[in-house]
């Protein structure tokens, strides 16, 4: 017997109260349970923190490990990309629970590959299709959200991953005292959680017209499919460029930083307090700034968002003692609960509803990219050039500030506007 569902609707906005327990109260229960889904998904993310110890303590070398972890990046993005195009090809629910469950049994494998070379497909396919959820879990928090609200609910979507990522290193170290297969067997009862949520809580499919589609929307440029058709759009391209470079520069504080600090023979027990610093300012501060940052021109937000970064970095190089350390962190950070939730939005925003999987899809492939190849070219060119590897930075950082101008437009959201009903098939 088949049923249809409908999800209830976000009430209409009738007063500008755009607050975060307003937004949360009045969100569709879907949506409610992606962020809840993508808590647990990086409560238990274990398998990149403890992979290379993982590894060398089954006798492997620290080569083979580190080769390993960057077999795990490059699936990251792959799936990235295979993600956003399922996404807009199967919808969210069945991509959930495709990535999910697929996890639950690969991640397993991990303990028993016979081989180094399994090993390493393993590590690939559990990264790759662990990625599947991330675009399909923003197009349905876009398709179900009033558009004026998408900032406020990925705030919010950023705050549950944030916290996810904090308390893995320690639930992790908890499950290692018993074994690794405590650790592993862990991550996938996570993954199986996530999905029997997106099982009973997301809808089968938004519902969409296929006829009325067709004759409202722009069709793509003739020979252009899939992801051709979001590169077609050379603003987009533009934007993509300018979250390459932003991630290459921001990750510097994880790999540059404490060589960095420790090469100037200060203690480095202030790149904890600088990194901690980050922590709790984004983790405290982010959806009170979004309240104030969601109504502001998105031109303006990607000015500030990205151009802190620059002065952030640049205030590293002015002398190597603990309080420019700090302070560079400390606006960075700013730059951070400014534009993140803007930044991570704005695909879902910019690109037509039949591509919006890919145009998320996009941006994820390539800021995982950046956060791949960061670290290798930040550390390559301190060991080049030394302190001024910060004037660098704060000039990449500017070029993708410039970026993100030419590349994002301002949008123009219908504070009447209401989410698209979705309806979901039950057997």
């Amino acid at each position: 017997m088949t049923a249809v569902l409908e999800t209830e609707e976000t009430p209409r906005v009738d007063k500008p109260d755009d607050g975060v327990f307003v937004t949360l109260r009045e969100t569709p229960r879907a949506v409610k349970a992606l962020l809840l889904g993508g808590f647990i998904s990086r409560l238990a993310a274990f398998i990149q923190i403890y992979l290379v110890l993982f590894l060398t303590d089954r006798g492997f070398s620290a080569t083979q490990a580190g080769l390993a972890l960057g077999v795990y990046g490059g699936g990251a993005v792959v799936g990235s990309l295979a993600g956003g195009s399922l996404s807009d090809r199967l919808g969210a629910r069945a991509v959930t629970l495709i990535s999910m469950g697929g996890s639950a049994v690969l991640i397993v494998s991990i303990l028993y590959a016979p081989t180094y070379a399994m090993l390493l497909a393993a590590v690939f396919m559990v990264s790759t299709i662990g990625q599947f959820y991330r675009p399909a879990a923003q197009t349905l928090l876009t398709e179900l959200t009033p558009r004026h609200r998408v900032v406020m609910i990925t705030a919010m979507y950023r705050l549950g991953l944030n916290l996810g990522m904090t308390a893995a290193p320690l639930i992790g170290a908890a499950l290692l005292s018993f074994s690794y297969n405590a650790l592993f067997w862990g991550e996938a009862a996570a993954a199986l959680a996530f999905g029997a949520i997106a099982m009973f809580a997301l809808p089968g499919r938004t519902v969409r017209v296929k006829k009325e589609q067709e004759a409202t929307e722009e069709p793509a440029p003739q020979g252009r499919s899939g992801y051709l058709a979001v590169l077609a759009d050379w603003r987009y391209s533009i934007y993509l460029v300018a979250m390459l470079l932003t991630s290459i520069v921001y990750c510097q504080y994880t790999a540059t930083l404490p060589l960095d600090i420790a090469a100037a023979g200060i203690s480095l027990w202030w790149y904890g307090a600088a990194v901690s610093l980050n922590g709790f300012i984004v983790i405290t501060c982010e959806l009170a700034m979004t309240k104030v940052v969601q109504k502001w021109p998105i031109r303006l937000t990607a000015l500030l968002g990205l151009g802190l970064v620059s002065v952030g970095y640049a205030i590293y190089a002015i002398s190597p003692l603990p309080i420019w350390f700090m302070v560079g962190t400390l606006v960075w950070t700013l730059s951070e609960i400014i534009g993140g939730p803007t930044t991570f939005a704005y695909p879902a925003l910019a690109g037509p509803e039949r591509l919006r999987g890919r145009y998320i899809g996009a941006m994820q492939s390539v800021f995982g990219l950046g956060t791949a190849i960061g670290p290798v070219i930040g550390t390559l060119v301190w060991f080049q050039v030394g302190r001024s590897v910060w004037l660098w930075a704060a000039l990449v950082s500017a070029v993708a500030t410039v970026a993100g101008l030419i590349g994002m437009q301002n949008q123009n959201p219908d504070r009447s506007e209401e989410p698209q009903t979705a309806a979901a098939s039950a057997t």
